[in-house]
């Protein structure tokens, strides 16, 4: 059931074309700004409405799902009313809302509309918000998490045709107050880290962070895993109650290195691990669990553990920073560890700290495994073939 919140209210008095709702995590902004789209499109028919997103797995696992629930929350969702295939919904009186992700430029210079919302939208190109704004009739929603000034700062935020709200995790009254307790663990953890005070400015507060520090950017995304693409092998993080189990697979295409996420899920036991390493390569693994090895291994899986030293965690992203990397839109958790996982600072002095935080780094540990084993280990001191 849905419950009206201080975030709908402050969303409600956006009035002007370009509507800007910066804010926080937990702050309920694609939550709210769908609510009103769906009213929107009851209420006037015939109206054209899109919801665009970085990807379709973004979508999917994001404004899509969220779509969907609430269309089943207010008794409005009709089954036959949605297109699974291209991802639109019709209303009986003739509006529909269809989601579509920024990687289209078919769908950029596409059809025009009436209402446009970029979830999101510090994930997508100005030039695709050009394309998609130029073709927009009425109104544009943009949603974000402000984790560094980017072009809604430096070109729309000043513009008289634009308002603007933020929005926190206090501004959404239905949050459980579990996820009031765990964001806010993050307000202690600033008193002594810059990396978190970064972080409790950003998902916290819904203020500007930076993104000073970020370790890797030698990545980028593709759709799909090439035909010709060879399978290298597998990296494994286990996780269970607290952490997820992160599953990555490797692949070498035309002298580039492709990274599949396959699994990033909690809770799951070795036998259900096993199920998702359907190939005979190595399964590079955390060596701390000899017995969840062991036991992969009984199921038939190459599980392999890591070689492990005081410098192994350096010596790994080093070995991943000479690499360019190909990293598949699917793997959303991934992508979303890569943008985040940043060199630690000094709280005191602000100086760069020679290790990584210790967060965001479920997926990046499974790749770091499997790459350290498989082009460099810190015992051979060089880098190996593959």
């Amino acid at each position: 059931m849905l419950q009206i919140t201080t975030a709908q209210s402050k969303i409600a008095k956006l009035k002007k074309r370009i509507r800007i709702v910066q804010g926080g995590t937990s702050s309920s902004k694609t939550f709210t700004i769908l609510p009103f789209l769906i009213q929107y499109a009851i209420q006037t028919p015939n109206s054209e409405i899109s919801v665009v997103s970085e990807s379709i797995p973004h979508l999917k696992r994001g404004a899509l799902k969220d779509f969907l629930k609430i269309m089943k929350w207010t008794d409005n969702y009709n089954q036959n009313n949605f297109n699974q295939s291209n991802l639109t919904y019709k209303f009986s009186n003739g509006s529909y809302i269809e989601f579509f992700s920024a990687d289209q430029p078919d769908k950029l210079r596409g059809a025009r509309r009436d209402i446009l919302f970029i979830n999101e939208c510090n994930n997508v190109t100005f030039e695709s918000y050009q394309q998609l704004s130029i073709r927009t009739k009425k109104f544009i929603y943009l949603d974000y998490n402000p984790t560094n000034e980017f072009w809604v700062h430096t070109e729309l935020m000043n513009d008289e045709n634009s308002d603007f709200i933020i929005l926190t995790y206090k501004d959404n009254e239905a949050l459980d107050n579990s996820i009031v307790k765990e964001i806010e663990r993050a307000k202690e953890k600033a008193k002594t880290s810059s990396y978190w005070d970064n972080w409790w400015r950003v998902y916290g507060l819904g203020q500007i962070g930076t993104l000073e520090g970020v370790i890797f950017n030698n990545w980028q995304t593709i759709d799909k895993i090439p035909q010709e693409a060879r399978l290298l092998g597998y990296g494994v993080d286990f996780g269970y109650t607290n952490d997820p189990t992160a599953i990555v697979e490797i692949y070498k295409w035309n002298e580039q290195r492709i990274v599949n996420e396959i699994c990033y899920l909690k809770g799951l036991s070795n036998s259900q691990i096993a199920k998702y390493i359907t190939s005979k390569e190595a399964a590079w693994c955390d060596s701390a669990e000899p017995k969840s090895i062991a036991e992969l291994t009984s199921y038939g899986v190459r599980a392999r553990g890591v070689t492990k030293g005081s410098d192994s965690i350096k010596f790994g992203i080093q070995v991943m920073q000479d690499q360019n990397y190909l990293v598949t839109s699917s793997s959303i958790n991934l992508i979303s560890e890569l943008r985040k996982y940043a060199w630690d600072k000094d709280k005191r002095t602000g100086e760069t700290l020679n290790k990584p935080i210790d967060n965001f780094n479920h997926a990046i540990d499974a790749l770091r495994y499997h790459e350290m084993e498989s082009i460099g280990s810190p015992n051979k001191g060089r880098y190996n073939i593959l």
